[in-house]
Order: structure tokens, then C-alpha cells, then sequence
């Protein structure tokens, strides 16, 4: 990969900066210059959506006005990614999808997640607040997937309370017309990279799990160095 792009990786609206910082790390001990901004600010009170995506681009400016973005979405962020690249000043090259949920313009998290989720999520919401992520599913599958004591005690703290309201909101109607890629990490989204792939994106699949950003991140930015030459050479 030239150095013509810098990375800008969003997270989680469910997660903290810390679940990328690894990765944005490794890319940066490279030569590749990567930002991780923190949107959990935006996620507090509704409209979530509208908030992320201005929150992003007031983020995005402390990049160098130099060079071309691409915008790698992990998880929950991948929805937002046209419109994070509408909303950026500078050019943007690519959209990488990082076991990611891809866009459905005009559709809600709710409309698009299995109906039990949903109506678990619904049951624990305290004060118009969703029930932090590590929550939703049993605390021993968290400790097997981030089993340093430290790393899982950070990505816990930074877990923000979000809005119950997003789960509601209509998703950005924003288009992405240029280049795209997929990286299937997990299990549960391959759905979502068969999706991808059907689109003619070009898909890489590594056989490890959801939060590997933070505890492979080599391995993650080998992938990601790999797939972006490919699509944003």
C-alpha cells in the first residue's frame, strides 16, 4: 500500500475507541497514518445516527488535507460508512467492512437484527438506555474472546450508554458508489460477507472472532494492508 491514504476506523456505536486502537497501532507502526475518533459522545440521546455521522466529520479534519481516506467500519459502524463518507471533507477512496453490518438505507437496527435480540434489548432498557454490550450475551464468551484481564477491563469502561432510540431510527440514506471491500472476522457475519460478495466486492476471511482489532491486531492489519492495496491501490 502507498502511502496516498490514511485510515480512519470508526467503532461500535456499542464500543469505545480502545476495540480499534490496537489496530490503529499496528498501522501506524507501519508508515500508514490511521485515526480512530471517539464517537461514544453521540450515542447518548437521540437523533444517534445524525449525531455519529456529525460527530465523525468533526473528527475526520485532523487528518492531512493531503491525502485520500478510507473508511474502515467495524461492527455496528459499517451502516454508517456512506454516510461518514458524505459527510467527510477530504476524498475518500475506499469503504473496508470489518465484520461489519452493511447499510440499509432508510431501514432500522431493529428491522435488520434477530427479533429476539431485539425484544431482550427492549426488556433491559433502564432510563432510555440500552444495557451495556458485554451484557448482551453471557460474561464468560467476552473473557474468552478478550482474555487479558486488562484489555477486557478497558473495552468494558469505554462501553458508552446508548440511546434506546436508536435501535429504532431510520438508518442514513446515504450512498456509496465507489470502491468497497469486506473482511469477515466471526461466525455471525457470514451473512453479511455473503452479501458483500454478491455486490462484486472483493471479501477476505480470517478464521478468528468478532474483536480481533484488539487482540490480533497484527494479524488484522495484515489484512487490512492487504485488502485496501487491492481495492484503493
Amino acid at each position: 500500500m502507498t502511502n496516498t491514504h490514511n485510515v480512519v476506523l470508526a467503532h461500535s456505536p456499542f464500543l469505545g475507541p480502545a476495540s480499534l486502537k490496537p489496530l490503529a497501532d499496528q498501522l501506524n507502526a507501519r508508515g500508514v497514518t490511521a485515526l480512530v475518533p471517539d464517537l461514544r459522545r453521540a450515542v447518548t440521546d437521540p437523533p444517534v445516527h445524525q449525531r455519529l455521522v456529525s460527530e465523525f466529520a468533526s473528527a475526520v479534519p485532523s487528518a492531512p488535507t493531503t491525502t485520500s481516506l478510507v473508511l474502515v467500519g467495524h461492527s455496528g459502524a459499517g451502516p454508517l460508512l456512506p454516510a461518514f463518507a458524505e459527510s467527510a471533507d477530504h476524498p475518500v477512496a475506499a469503504l473496508t467492512y470489518l465484520d461489519a453490518e452493511l447499510p440499509t438505507p432508510g431501514h432500522s437496527w431493529e428491522e435488520t437484527a434477530p427479533a429476539a435480540l431485539v425484544d431482550e434489548l427492549r426488556s433491559q432498557v433502564r432510563d432510555s438506555r440500552l444495557p451495556p454490550w458485554h451484557r448482551w450475551f453471557d460474561a464468560d464468551l467476552l473473557a474468552g474472546l478478550v482474555p487479558d484481564d486488562a484489555l477486557r477491563t478497558t473495552l468494558i469502561d469505554e462501553e458508552p450508554e446508548v440511546a434506546a432510540a436508536f435501535l429504532a431510527e431510520p438508518r442514513p440514506e446515504a450512498d456509496w458508489a465507489g470502491p468497497a471491500d469486506y473482511i469477515q472476522l466471526s461466525r455471525p457475519y457470514a451473512t453479511a460477507s455473503a452479501r458483500a460478495a454478491q455486490r462484486g466486492w472483493p471479501v477476505h476471511r480470517v478464521d478468528t472472532h468478532h474483536l480481533a482489532p484488539m487482540t490480533e491486531p497484527a494479524t488484522i492489519a495484515d489484512t487490512l494492508l492487504d485488502s485496501i492495496a487491492a481495492v484503493a491501490p
